[in-house]
C-alpha cells in the first residue's frame, strides 16, 4: 500500500478528533498509520498497476489457450481424416 496514502488518512483520521484531545494529536497519527498500514497489509491489496500488470497476463494466456485449442481441433480433425475406419 502507498505509505503517502497511509500517511494522509492517518492525519486525515487525527484532524476529525475532537479538539479537547488535539494535544495528543501527532500521537494519534502515528497510531492512526500503523494501524492502517498493519490492516492493509492484513488485506493483502495491489496497486492498480499490479492488477493491470496480472490482467493483460490473463489476457495473454487465455488468447494462447483459445489458439491451443484451435490447433488441437485441427489436428484431431486431421488424425481423424488420416485414420481408416476400424
Amino acid at each position: 500500500m502507498d505509505a503517502k496514502f497511509v500517511e494522509d488518512l492517518a492525519r486525515k483520521l487525527a484532524a476529525n478528533v475532537p479538539g479537547s484531545v488535539r494535544a495528543l494529536q501527532a500521537d494519534l497519527e502515528r497510531n492512526f498509520e500503523a494501524l492502517l498500514s498493519s490492516t492493509f497489509e492484513k488485506l493483502q491489496l495491489v496497486t492498480r498497476e499490479e492488477f493491470d500488470v496480472q490482467r493483460r497476463v490473463l489476457e495473454r494466456t487465455r488468447d494462447k489457450l483459445t489458439r491451443v485449442e484451435a490447433d488441437l481441433k485441427t489436428l484431431e480433425e486431421k488424425l481423424a481424416c488420416a485414420s481408416p475406419p476400424p
